[in-house]
C-alpha cells in the first residue's frame, strides 16, 4: 500500500480509500496525500474537511478517483 500512497502523492491526484479506523469501523474517504512519513501518511479528507494522519497498515483499498466523481457535488 505504501507504494501506491507514495504514486498518489508525486503526481497529487485525489484518491478513493477504504480505511479501518482503530476501533475497527471502515470509512470509504475521497483524500489528497499531502505527506509520507514512516509508516503512516497525511493527507487532506474531503469527508471530514481537514487534514488527518492515516497509518499505511488500516488501508483496505486505493483506488483513483475519476473524473465524474471530482465534478460531483460535495454531500454533506
Amino acid at each position: 500500500m505504501q507504494t501506491q500512497v507514495l504514486k498518489y502523492f508525486k503526481t497529487g491526484e485525489p484518491i478513493t480509500m477504504m480505511y479501518m479506523a482503530a476501533d475497527g469501523s471502515i470509512t470509504k474517504r475521497r483524500i489528497k496525500v499531502l505527506k509520507v512519513a514512516g509508516d503512516s501518511f497525511q493527507a487532506y479528507c474531503f469527508l471530514r474537511r481537514e487534514k488527518r494522519t492515516f497509518k499505511f497498515e488500516n488501508v483496505l483499498s486505493l483506488l483513483p478517483v475519476t473524473v465524474r466523481e471530482r465534478r460531483a457535488p460535495a454531500v454533506g
